[in-house]
């Protein structure tokens, strides 16, 4: 006789049908045809067409960790948000590193940014911070997007990467050359997730007790040190374990070796962003260390692998419109389009309700009058009022919770260039990574790196592309443009010629 607790193993139907049969269908005889009736059948192979959602078109191959963020530091002056309202406060949360190019079976040591996605489970909702281990990136405006990642993935003709589009785009649209050189370097590769530093990359704001604003970086300095592989250890790397930095994560989870990372930010206010000599709300920029030194706010630990791969990290959902109060946006393009392109991929890929999911849920209170839709499991409101205001429920708007006016210039809407005036310097911050961040066994890697990236050019628009590319590389540094121009062979004085009388 069964007893209880065998009982509550017994295999059953999803419905909670007990049910005998997982391994025989029912057919006519030991070797005739299967019969309809056969529900577990049905039921089995059904699910198992349906296990995989659609991957995310961008950031597919990720490994997910959860962690503690603590807090080191008192940042009240800046902001009232609460994760940091109290030195020792600790608060949990979900990370997932991922790269952005590759399909989810594709290598995860390839050349490519990684993503460096955070959710914090607050008492004031959940706040995504989605960023890159880069703290720039390709474009900087969210029109672009799409182009860009097209430039990424697969020949439409061939099925394959090509260097050529990449490289096509990237000429042909200077604002990347910043992100282009870090990526071309040794960070382009770094040695797995655990050594590699991470960036909010937007520019956000914070808001104080007071209502008093500041904008707003977010770094994530590895305390593990920064580590990477070179293109040769990297190519092996991909063929001797495609998964290494997954692995490599778990491993040391599994082994108590907890990474960390120290949380620092840079502020700058409203006064010192009018006098700067650059956009500081563009994403292919920085902002000098010099003029705005880190400021050290606290600590994550990652310290537990999620039990289940697809329920906490495939179904896990970032979006950098999830700030809680002291914390909101920018003026940056890239950030605002990101607002909306964000939550509208997950409502695709994991449904409207897709903040219902418990890794995607806010443990504490949520309340609201969203109602239906696939997948509502949690009720559904039951019998309460669906609309807002009513004379039923007793939810209110807390005006304490009211936001801060952000101030706008006194200007036409139009179509401005991303490149106009004041906003085309795409190359002094580039030269300045080339001389003074990369030593000289970088500045050697990320030569080699170039040629060999550029070097898989083809077609017709071949020269075009690589004399169109290389003009940016002189523009950044003159040192950089002959060393990839001598390393693919090219003529150094037509390219002279070149950037002497460029092309409208």
């Amino acid at each position: 006789m069964a007893t209880e607790k065998n009982k509550t193993h017994r295999l059953t139907t999803a419905s909670g049908r007990p049910y005998v049969e997982n391994e025989n269908s029912m057919s006519v005889g030991s070797r005739g045809p299967l019969l309809l009736q056969d529900f577990i059948l049905h039921e089995k192979m059904a699910h198992f067409n349906r296990e995989r959602i659609p991957e995310r078109v961008v950031h597919a191959k990720g490994t997910g960790a959860f962690g503690t963020f603590t807090v080191t530091h008192d940042i009240s002056q800046y902001t009232r948000a609460k994760i940091f309202n109290k030195i020792g406060k600790q608060t949990k949360l979900l990370i997932r590193f991922s790269t952005v190019g590759g399909e989810k079976g594709s290598a995860d040591t390839e050349r490519d940014p990684r993503g460096f996605a955070m959710k914090y489970y607050t008492e004031d909702g959940n706040w995504d911070l989605v960023g890159n281990n880069t703290p720039v990136f390709f474009i900087k405006d969210a029109k672009k997007f799409g182009d860009f990642i097209h430039t990424q993935k697969r020949d439409p003709r061939t099925n394959c990467k090509s260097p050529t589009m990449m490289w096509d785009f990237w000429s042909l649209n200077p604002e990347s050359l910043h992100q282009v050189l870090i990526l071309m370097s040794d960070r382009g590769t770094p040695y797995g997730h655990r050594h590699m530093d991470g960036f909010g990359s937007h520019t956000f704001s914070m808001i104080n007790a007071s209502n008093e604003q500041v904008w707003v970086k977010f770094h994530f300095k590895t305390m593990q040190g920064i580590k990477n592989f070179t293109n040769d250890e990297a190519v092996a790397m991909k063929g001797m374990d495609p998964d290494f930095s997954q692995r490599d994560l778990v491993t040391a989870i599994d082994n108590k070796d907890f990474p960390k990372w120290a949380l620092k930010i840079q502020v700058m206010t409203q006064d010192q962003a009018d006098a700067l000599p650059f956009n500081p709300f563009d994403v292919t920029k920085v902002w000098p260390h010099r003029d705005f030194p880190l400021i050290d706010v606290g600590e994550m630990e990652l310290n537990e692998i999620p039990k289940n791969y697809f329920a906490q990290v495939e179904q896990a959902a970032f979006a950098p419109a999830h700030v809680v109060d002291g914390i909101s946006y920018s003026p940056d393009k890239m950030l605002q389009g990101r607002l909306l392109s964000y939550p509208d991929a997950h409502r695709y890929r994991l449904g409207a309700n897709y903040e219902q999911i418990p890794v995607n849920k806010c443990p504490y209170m949520v309340t609201n009058y969203q109602r239906d839709g696939h997948m509502r499991v949690d009720g559904n409101g039951e019998d309460s009022p669906n609309y807002f205001p009513n004379s039923f429920d007793e939810i209110y708007a807390d005006p304490a919770y009211k936001e801060q006016p952000m101030p706008l210039q006194s200007i036409m809407a139009d179509w401005y260039d991303r490149n106009g005036e004041n906003e085309d310097d795409h190359y002094s911050q580039p030269g300045l990574l080339f001389t003074k961040a990369l030593d000289d066994y970088g500045r050697h890697n990320l030569v080699s790196n170039i040629v060999g990236a550029m070097s898989g050019i083809t077609g017709e628009k071949k020269d075009e592309i690589i004399n169109r590319q290389l003009c940016h590389f002189f523009r950044a540094n003159v040192n950089l443009g002959m060393a990839v121009a001598s390393g693919l062979g090219v003529d150094i004085d037509k390219i002279m010629a070149e950037m002497s009388h460029p092309k409208e």
